[in-house]
C-alpha cells in the first residue's frame, strides 16, 4: 500500500508554510481528516494497520482515541480490530474520559491518533485510562511524523518523543518533513507567512 500517495491524492498532504502545533514550522502538513473523509479509505487504511497489529500478537479489549483528531482513525481500527471503542476529550483543557465510558481494571488498551508527532496527546489520554484501571498496550496511528520509532521501521526515536518504548508503536508511514524554530525558519526570513490548517487553528 502506497500510504503517501493516498494522502496525496486525497489532498491531505499539504505543500506551503505552516505553524505546527508545536509552534514550529514546516513546508509540508499532513491533514488526515482529508483522508478520512471517504469511509472507503478509511476503512482501508484502518483494515491495513489492524493486519500489523494482529501479527504482533498483543491482544487488545478497546481501542482510545483522543479527540479530535483521532475520533475517526480510532473508530475504523475498533471496527477492523472487531473491539470496543472509547474517546477522550478535553475538559477545561485537561483530558477526561467522560459519557457513560467506563474502564475496567486491567482492561488492554490501544491508543490511536489519526497522527503520531511526539505522541504527547496519546499518552495524555493514556494517563486518564491508566488512572481509571485500564493496561496501555500499544499505540497505532495512521501515520508517524518520525519522532517516534514504529515497528518494521528504520526511523530512530528521537529525545522529544514521549510514546513508552515498552510498548508497540503502529503505524502505515513515516512523514519526515524538516521543521524549523519560528525564528529559524527559512520561509519566514523569505517574508511568507505561516498558516495553521489543523483541528486546533482554522
Amino acid at each position: 500500500m502506497d500510504v503517501k500517495k493516498i494522502y496525496m491524492d486525497s489532498d491531505a498532504l499539504l505543500e506551503g508554510h505552516f505553524k505546527l502545533s508545536s509552534g514550529n514550522h514546516s513546508q509540508f502538513y499532513l491533514q488526515s481528516a482529508k483522508v478520512l473523509e471517504d469511509p472507503k479509505t478509511a476503512k482501508l487504511l484502518a483494515d491495513a494497520l489492524a493486519v500489523q497489529i494482529r501479527e504482533s500478537g498483543i491482544k487488545i479489549d478497546t481501542v482510545c482515541a483522543p479527540a479530535l483528531g483521532g475520533l475517526i482513525a480510532g473508530f475504523a481500527l475498533a471496527q477492523a480490530l472487531d473491539c470496543r471503542y472509547i474517546f477522550a476529550e478535553r475538559v477545561n483543557g485537561e483530558m477526561s474520559i467522560r459519557r457513560g465510558f467506563e474502564v475496567k481494571k486491567g482492561e488492554r488498551v490501544l491508543m490511536c491518533e489519526d497522527i503520531i508527532t511526539t505522541g504527547g496527546s496519546a499518552m495524555e489520554a493514556a494517563a486518564v485510562v491508566k488512572s481509571l484501571g485500564g493496561e496501555i498496550v500499544g499505540v497505532a496511528a495512521l501515520a508517524n511524523r518520525g519522532f517516534c520509532k514504529r515497528q518494521n521501521s528504520s526511523v530512530v526515536t528521537k529525545a522529544n518523543c514521549k510514546l513508552p518504548q515498552n510498548i508497540p508503536f503502529f503505524a502505515l508511514e513515516d512523514f519526515t518533513f524538516e521543521m524549523y524554530a519560528p525564528d529559524e525558519c527559512p520561509m519566514c526570513k523569505n517574508g511568507s507567512e505561516a498558516i495553521k490548517p489543523g483541528s486546533r487553528g482554522n
